[in-house]
Protein backbone atom coordinates (compact mmCIF):
# COMPACT_ATOMS: atom_id res chain seq x y z
CA UNK A 1 0.00 0.00 0.00
CA UNK A 2 1.73 3.15 -0.93
CA UNK A 3 2.25 5.82 1.64
CA UNK A 4 0.02 8.54 0.10
CA UNK A 5 -2.85 6.29 0.45
CA UNK A 6 -2.26 5.89 3.82
CA UNK A 7 -1.81 9.89 4.32
CA UNK A 8 -5.34 10.65 2.40
CA UNK A 9 -7.14 7.25 4.84
CA UNK A 10 -6.05 9.13 8.14
CA UNK A 11 -4.61 5.57 9.63
CA UNK A 12 -2.47 5.79 12.38
CA UNK A 13 0.97 3.84 12.70
CA UNK A 14 2.49 3.08 15.55
CA UNK A 15 4.99 6.18 16.06
CA UNK A 16 2.96 8.12 14.22
CA UNK A 17 2.69 11.96 15.60
CA UNK A 18 -0.44 12.99 16.36
CA UNK A 19 -2.42 15.99 17.39
CA UNK A 20 -4.56 15.09 20.83
CA UNK A 21 -7.88 16.60 21.10
CA UNK A 22 -9.88 14.57 23.26
CA UNK A 23 -11.65 15.52 26.69
CA UNK A 24 -8.41 16.09 28.65
CA UNK A 25 -8.37 19.73 27.53
CA UNK A 26 -4.94 20.34 29.84
CA UNK A 27 -3.34 17.57 27.73
CA UNK A 28 -4.13 19.15 24.39
CA UNK A 29 -0.96 18.56 22.24
CA UNK A 30 1.50 16.74 19.68
CA UNK A 31 2.21 13.38 20.67
CA UNK A 32 3.65 9.85 19.60
CA UNK A 33 1.53 6.89 19.10
CA UNK A 34 1.25 3.67 19.98
CA UNK A 35 -1.26 1.06 20.05
CA UNK A 36 -2.51 0.69 23.89
CA UNK A 37 -1.85 -2.39 25.48
CA UNK A 38 -3.55 -1.86 29.04
CA UNK A 39 -5.80 -4.66 30.23
CA UNK A 40 -8.96 -3.09 29.29
CA UNK A 41 -7.80 -1.85 25.75
CA UNK A 42 -7.15 -5.48 24.70
CA UNK A 43 -10.23 -7.08 26.44
CA UNK A 44 -11.98 -4.52 24.12
CA UNK A 45 -10.36 -5.81 21.28
CA UNK A 46 -10.82 -9.48 21.79
CA UNK A 47 -14.49 -8.58 21.77
CA UNK A 48 -14.77 -6.52 19.08
CA UNK A 49 -12.83 -9.29 17.06
CA UNK A 50 -15.88 -12.03 18.35
CA UNK A 51 -18.20 -9.12 16.94
CA UNK A 52 -17.16 -8.70 13.14
CA UNK A 53 -14.46 -6.33 11.86
CA UNK A 54 -16.73 -3.60 11.72
CA UNK A 55 -16.67 -3.10 15.54
CA UNK A 56 -12.89 -2.45 15.86
CA UNK A 57 -12.19 0.64 18.01
CA UNK A 58 -8.51 0.92 18.57
CA UNK A 59 -6.96 2.97 21.29
CA UNK A 60 -3.66 4.63 21.81
CA UNK A 61 -1.15 5.32 24.19
CA UNK A 62 -0.37 8.21 23.78
CA UNK A 63 3.75 9.37 24.45
CA UNK A 64 4.70 12.77 25.24
CA UNK A 65 8.02 13.95 23.09
CA UNK A 66 9.43 15.92 25.50
CA UNK A 67 8.65 14.13 28.62
CA UNK A 68 8.73 10.41 27.69
CA UNK A 69 7.65 9.79 31.57
CA UNK A 70 4.29 11.46 30.89
CA UNK A 71 1.73 8.85 28.64
CA UNK A 72 -1.62 9.41 28.08
CA UNK A 73 -3.82 5.85 27.92
CA UNK A 74 -6.99 4.29 25.96
CA UNK A 75 -7.09 7.34 23.85
CA UNK A 76 -9.70 6.78 21.26
CA UNK A 77 -9.45 6.88 17.57
CA UNK A 78 -11.77 10.06 17.24
CA UNK A 79 -9.62 12.13 19.90
CA UNK A 80 -6.47 12.33 17.75
CA UNK A 81 -5.79 13.42 14.12
CA UNK A 82 -2.49 12.48 12.07
CA UNK A 83 -0.27 15.58 12.23
CA UNK A 84 1.07 16.96 9.09
CA UNK A 85 4.70 16.75 10.63
CA UNK A 86 4.17 12.88 10.14
CA UNK A 87 4.64 13.23 6.65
Amino acid sequence: MSDTLLRSLELIEPGDLVLYHGTVANHHGLYIAVPCNCRACVLADVRAIRRGPDSANPRYRLIDPWNPDFTLRCARRESITRSAASG
